[in-house]
């Protein structure tokens, strides 16, 4: 059986760069290794070679859990990294390459878990549905959102899932802190149109869409969010305090996250909404003035705080600039505390005794969202050792991703003790 660092790197020679040529070899792969241990694998597809693999195994428990990871990857300037970025290249005890943390590794991970369980005749506790998914890094419209809608079958049974972004340590003195998702944030992608009067750029403007939608903009960057604490962020929070034998300031949240250093990440971009602006487009021609301008504005939401976020917007914006929805997703959320959260925490303290699993709120969003539409609560569980001079958070789409192998290989041992502990 191949090593998990081995399917690490056969999985990002594989191009999935989202848009791009698709994930279909990568699928085939996975299918493959999966048909080869014994597995029975369904392999569809939304449009030509956006596809995606499904399958279920059977345990102890008709209760199901998911375990979903997805194989696209975001674009990657070989020019800018030490080695080419869809190398798959084991250097210095890490695998190098776009997607080996998010999220080929963890997809890695789940591969050598349920292979190793097939080779040793394990039988997970629970019945296990894998779902290895197209187009987590766009809307989801050819991946998570497709299976939910056309696949729903599929799912049956499945109660809670587990996915990326949690589960990783973060070095805290003598201690390592294991963030543990219970929710992220909602995700409102708004694009703007403001109208005007088209002119010649040498006469005083009548009314100049450009620089409505600029002054717009600029309310929108420059506004200061209130700090609104969701209830799993102040848990985090009062367990960062007893950990690291310091209370942390409730009045001075932002000064206290630069305090924490790493620590002070996890909740940093959690206690408040936010809005960036991230495109323009307007007109053609310099001394042309057109009649409209178009932005596009990235927006996310705290759990509960959907319709005072587009309140605030709206208010910003002013009443000549319209807005109209790229993507709105609701704000997921997964019981906390729970029983399966103790269990994700204990297969962590179980592999590494310094372990101090938190409760945990992602800022940005993954395809727990559309899974969360059929009822599945979703945790953010794919457990990494990391070594306390790698920064986990500059990995997520930057350059020189790696992840180390000896975090591979832990991540590997968690998810054993935690389908098949008794």
């Amino acid at each position: 059986m191949k090593s998990v660092a081995e399917i690490c790197s056969d999985l990002i020679r594989f191009d999935t760069t989202n848009p791009g040529s698709g994930e279909r070899p990568a699928a085939e792969y996975v299918a493959t290794l999966l048909a080869d241990a014994g597995m029975e694998p369904v392999v569809f597809e939304s449009a030509p070679k956006r596809t995606t693999v499904v399958t279920r195994i059977d345990g102890d428990s008709s209760d199901a859990l998911l375990i979903h990871g997805h194989l696209d990857v975001v674009p990657a300037d070989p020019s800018e990294w030490a080695m080419h970025p869809f190398s798959g290249e084991i250097v210095d005890d890490c695998v190098y390459g776009r997607g080996a943390v998010d999220m080929k590794g963890s997809c890695a991970m789940t591969l050598a878990t349920v292979l190793g369980m097939a080779e040793r005749g394990e039988r997970p506790k629970r019945d296990l549905v894998l779902a290895f998914l197209a187009d987590e890094e766009a809307t989801g419209d050819y991946g998570s959102r497709h299976a939910v809608g056309e696949h729903r079958e599929l799912f049956d049974g499945v109660s809670e899932a587990i996915s990326e972004s949690g589960g990783f340590s973060v070095t805290a003195g003598e201690h390592r802190v294991y963030p543990i998702a219970v929710g992220e944030r909602g995700t409102a992608w708004m694009k703007l149109t403001a109208h005007g009067v088209a002119g010649h750029g040498s006469r005083p403007p009548a009314d100049n869409p450009v620089a409505t939608l600029a002054h717009a903009l600029s309310r929108v960057a420059s506004y200061e969010w209130p700090v609104r604490l969701t209830p799993p962020v102040a848990a985090l929070i009062k367990d960062l305090g007893e950990i690291t034998g310091q209370p942390v300031d409730l009045d001075r949240l932002d000064a206290e996250a630069a305090r924490l250093g790493a620590l002070g990440h996890l909740f940093k971009g959690q206690i408040r909404n936010s809005a960036n602006p991230t495109m323009l487009d307007a007109g053609y021609k310099v001394n042309v003035v057109p009649s409209t301008a178009e932005a596009h504005v990235d927006g996310r939401y705290l759990p509960g705080l959907q319709e005072e976020f587009l309140d605030v917007i709206d208010d910003l914006l002013g009443p000549k600039v319209t807005r109209e929805f790229v993507n709105l997703e609701d704000a997921p959320g997964a019981p906390y505390p729970s029983p399966f959260f103790d269990e994700l925490a204990g297969a962590l303290m179980a592999e590494d005794p310094k372990a101090r699993p938190v409760p945990y709120v992602m800022a940005g969003g993954t395809d727990a969202k559309s899974f969360a539409r059929i009822g599945i609560k979703g945790y953010g569980f794919a457990p990494l050792m990391l070594r306390p001079d790698l920064d986990y958070f500059g990995m997520f789409h930057g350059k020189d991703e790696r992840v180390p192998v000896e975090g591979l290989e832990f991540g590997t041992r968690v998810l054993t003790r935690l389908l098949t502990a008794a």
